[in-house]
C-alpha cells in the first residue's frame, strides 16, 4: 500500500494505491490522521485501490467522523468491486461519494 498526499488551499487530497486490510490499515492511519491536523478537507482517491478489507472501512469511518466537525471528507474515483463493498456495508449512505 502507498498513499500519496497533496495539502492545496486548506483541503488534504490523498490517493491510496494497493490494498487497505489488516495488514496496511495501521500505517494508512497513523499517515492519515496526521495529516488531518490543519486541514479543512479531506479527499480520498481510490483509483489505485484494488481492495478494501473491514480494518480499511473501520479507518473510513474513522477518517469520516474526525473530519465531519470540519470541512468534511469524500471520497471519489472508487472501482466497481470496492463500490459494491461499499453499497453493501451501507456506507453509501455515510459517506460522499463523486
Amino acid at each position: 500500500m502507498n498513499i500519496t498526499k497533496e495539502i492545496e488551499n486548506g483541503k488534504l487530497t490523498a490517493c491510496i494505491e494497493g490494498k487497505l486490510d489488516t495488514s496496511t490499515a495501521p500505517q494508512a492511519a497513523q499517515e492519515l490522521e496526521a495529516g488531518i491536523d490543519g486541514i479543512d478537507a479531506l479527499v480520498l482517491d481510490m483509483k489505485e485501490l484494488k481492495y478494501i478489507s473491514s480494518a480499511g472501512l473501520r479507518l473510513l469511518l474513522s477518517l469520516h467522523k474526525k473530519m465531519a466537525v470540519k470541512g468534511g471528507m469524500t471520497v471519489r474515483n472508487v472501482n466497481e468491486t470496492n463500490m459494491e463493498i461499499f453499497d453493501m456495508t451501507g456506507f453509501t449512505d455515510i459517506l460522499n461519494f463523486e
